[in-house]
């Protein structure tokens, strides 16, 4: 499986916002989103990860056909880094993808991260604990926010 993880270009913005209604409907049933009147979900972010230096987005493309895509932040000083969005295709879920994607992102940015799910979220969960201890040899602190 050839994976490419591409920094998208302003003119690419559009991809991420239409795979961000696809991520946003996926994961509606953890969080408190509704859907806006006119049937989108909206990400009121998306506009800083081409206006912030601190924000990168990335496409995701597997065979050059578009698979997903990865949001980061730099959330402060010294580095620490957030995947504060990650997103797979369905098609291409259970393959490994995510790991692939998520252990070539940690490489692009060297330092600590952060890394979130929403507590209802027992899938994610699963996965990041998985990927993380794989790219960290189990040498990672897991965390709860106070609510």
């Amino acid at each position: 499986m050839k994976v490419e993880i591409t920094i998208a270009a302003l003119e690419e913005k559009f991809i991420i916002r239409n795979l961000l209604e696809l991520c946003q409907h996926d994961s509606s049933e953890f969080t408190s989103q509704n859907i806006g009147d006119s049937g989108l979900f909206d990400y009121p972010y998306l506009d800083h990860y081409w206006t912030d230096q601190n924000r990168y987005p990335f496409l995701i493309r597997v065979e050059h056909k578009l698979a997903g895509f990865v949001l980061v932040q730099k959330i402060d000083e010294p580095a620490m880094y957030s995947i504060t969005e990650l997103f797979i295709l369905r098609k291409y879920r259970q393959q490994g993808l995510g790991e692939v994607v998520a252990h070539q992102i940690f490489d692009m940015f060297p330092g600590r991260w952060r890394v979130r799910q929403e507590i209802e979220n027992a899938r994610a969960q699963s996965f990041w604990r998985k990927v993380i201890a794989r790219y960290t040899n189990n040498r990672y602190q897991e965390t709860k926010d106070k609510v």
